[in-house]
């Protein structure tokens, strides 16, 4: 079996079932399959779950567009479950999901990148076999997150292949009738404590929750309390002074909890185990800083793709070999883009100490109207990142969130669209975590007047020029994307379809945040100069020593502004016709890692102030 590891590290039950492996398969080109009676009958073909059928690791491998497709398998809950309720679990589904026991609803769930959860407790007894059916449907009737899936055959540009149906982990849980449920850990350095927010399943009075913070002395500290007394039981975990080690790049330390759940007679119902990093992120002048010092951010764009597998990692040994390919040429986090890494990602992330932007895939917004950027935005926007911020919210790894991604549309005299989804996205990620900084939406149409962070996109390739560009910044004026201003406003002088007045603006006014260049570089190289079907951005360079002075000197110029609190490098590895990584594709080098790492360590002028 592939992709057999615990598929949710952060929080571990001893007791599950790894649904993974050869399922029956079939596509639904018409989505009739229901009327159809491919939910009564066995399936024509077999695929390797979790592995997209697009993708070879599949089995299947069909790259044309699916609208629709079935999956099929026995299943059999363990008899010593017998007592216990029985959870469901999907890591991720694309897009639109609904799921049978034995013929009967066990739930349905839209979104591409959030896990979801159906209890079948009533559907399936323990001891008994069953037959568990899902048809996942990914057609194009409406705007939908998809990230970087291209919406034609091929992929072109900066758009790759398409992910239909199951591409994570499917596994079963036993849970007690009343139970634990994920815990939001917050580090809190002011007052050198661990926040432990527990919501807890069906609790009934004289239930209490102990929790206990180790580290590899022993037990730092234990509490037991009254899991009633509120709706939500909070819990203040003090660690004492000589125990305290904060999370950082350089010691990536965890404590580790045990949390119980227990009856009034000190009978332990439920326990789980979890982990967490003391630190904290904050922002002073036009610093971000960790534990209250400034660390310049060297990050990279990781889009998480795999020739073999797509969105999906061969192996949980690819998700740590991009942590350490990263770090081995100088960078100290990554921008996750377009896509919500599988949570083992970021469980490496953690241990790793590897800094991580999070990142909605928000791609996928329809054209709409002569205004060719225009976007649609769907209400389950807002609903599918909520549930990525309730998934990732306790990892110390992440330091901010990006909910939009390049949003284009100028601003007129006329609230949009995105004028609401922006602000919708922004307050729901700040209403979800107080504790990080929130990018209303990177690079372009920044909608949001006090946004934690401001960015710019610039992918000018000669570095006099591109210090040109971000020389602003030190007088309050930073670099916007304005030629695609110019371009709209050259193409629509007055007003929009509708008449409205178009007040040739992309962004919100910068107010003085602190700043980064989110997305610049991707310096075009590929070790075959004549491969002409690729692209990056400007001209190749004609030779690899071009390359490295090209790459020093753009990294230059930001690491050398004093008011630059980090920058992204696109991006981490080539995926199909992009040719603008620092690795191949298939994770092979392009380049010395050791000259790179040496370009970037050099130390950033926000570091010496």
């Amino acid at each position: 079996m592939k992709r057999p590891e615990y598929p949710r590290p952060q929080f571990v039950r001893s007791e599950w079932l790894c649904l993974n492996g050869e399922w029956e398969f079939e596509i639904d080109q018409g989505d009739s399959g229901l009327e159809r009676g491919l939910l009564e009958r066995s399936l024509i073909e077999k695929i390797q779950v979790p592995f997209c059928p697009e993708s070879r690791l599949s089995g299947i491998e069909r790259k044309d567009f699916l609208k629709a497709v079935w999956y099929r398998r026995k299943l059999s809950i363990p008899a010593e479950w017998k007592s216990s309720r029985v959870l469901l679990h999907f890591q991720a589904v694309d897009y639109d999901t609904m799921a049978w026991i034995n013929g009967k609803e066990a739930g349905r769930h839209r979104g591409g990148f959030s896990p979801f959860t159906f209890d079948i407790t009533e559907l399936l007894a323990p001891g008994e076999e069953g037959v568990l059916v899902l048809r996942a449907r990914d057609g194009d009737e409406m705007p939908q997150p998809r990230g970087k899936q291209t919406r034609s055959y091929e992929g072109y540009g900066a758009l790759y292949g398409r992910t239909t149906g199951i591409w994570q982990t499917v596994w079963l849980e036993p849970v007690p009738q009343i139970h634990l449920k994920r815990p939001r850990i917050t580090p809190d350095l002011a007052s050198c404590s661990l926040r432990i927010t527990q919501e807890i399943s069906n609790s009934r009075p004289g239930t209490r929750l102990s929790i206990t913070v180790s580290d590899q002395a022993g037990i730092v500290v234990s509490q037991t309390v009254n899991a009633v007394s509120d709706f939500t039981p909070s819990v203040s975990m003090q660690i004492p002074p000589q125990r305290l080690r904060l999370w950082s790049p350089d010691d990536p330390h965890l404590y580790d909890l045990k949390i119980e759940l227990m009856n009034e007679e000190g009978t332990v119902l439920d326990s789980a185990r979890s982990y967490a990093g003391m630190r904290s992120i904050s922002i002073e002048g036009k610093a971000v800083k960790l534990n209250g010092n400034t660390l310049f951010q060297r990050l990279v764009l990781d889009q998480g793709y795999y020739p073999e597998g797509l969105m999906t990692a061969p192996s949980d040994e690819d998700l740590i070999q991009d942590i350490r390919l990263s770090q081995s040429v100088g960078f100290n986090g990554a921008r996750l883009h377009q896509k919500v890494f599988e949570e083992r990602f970021l469980f490496h992330a953690d241990r790793m100490g590897y800094l991580v932007w999070g990142e909605f895939g928000d791609w996928g917004a329809r054209g709409l109207s002569s205004l060719p950027h225009h976007q649609r935005f769907s209400p389950a926007y807002i609903t599918e990142w909520l549930e990525v911020l309730q998934r990732d919210y306790s990892h110390p790894s992440i330091i901010g969130w990006c909910p939009l991604n390049e949003t284009w549309q100028p601003i007129t005299d006329f609230i949009s669209e995105l004028d609401d989804v922006t602000r919708g996205m922004y307050l729901a990620t700040k209403a979800m975590d107080l504790t990080r900084p929130v990018l209303d939406t990177s690079g372009y149409s920044h909608r949001i007047v006090d946004v934690d962070i401001y960015d710019s996109h610039d992918y000018e390739q000669n570095p006099e020029i591109f210090r040109v560009n971000q020389s602003g910044l030190a007088s309050g004026k930073p670099y916007r994307n304005t030629w695609m201003e110019r371009q709209q406003a050259a193409r629509y002088v007055e007003r929009d379809a509708w008449g409205r007045n178009i007040m040739n603006e992309w962004s919100v006014e910068y107010q003085g945040q602190p700043y980064f260049v989110s997305e610049f570089g991707g310096i075009w190289w590929s070790s075959d100069q004549e491969h002409v079907q690729s692209w990056g951005y400007g001209e190749r360079p004609k030779s690899i020593e071009e390359f490295y002075e090209r790459f020093e000197k753009l990294c230059e110029v930001l690491m050398q502004n004093p008011d630059m609190f980090g920058y992204c490098y696109t991006q981490l590895t080539d995926i199909d016709q992009e040719e603008n990584g620092i690795f191949k594709y298939d994770r092979s080098s392009k380049f010395n890692a050791e000259r790179l790492h040496a370009i970037q360590s050099k130390v950033a002028a926000i570091e010496m102030l």
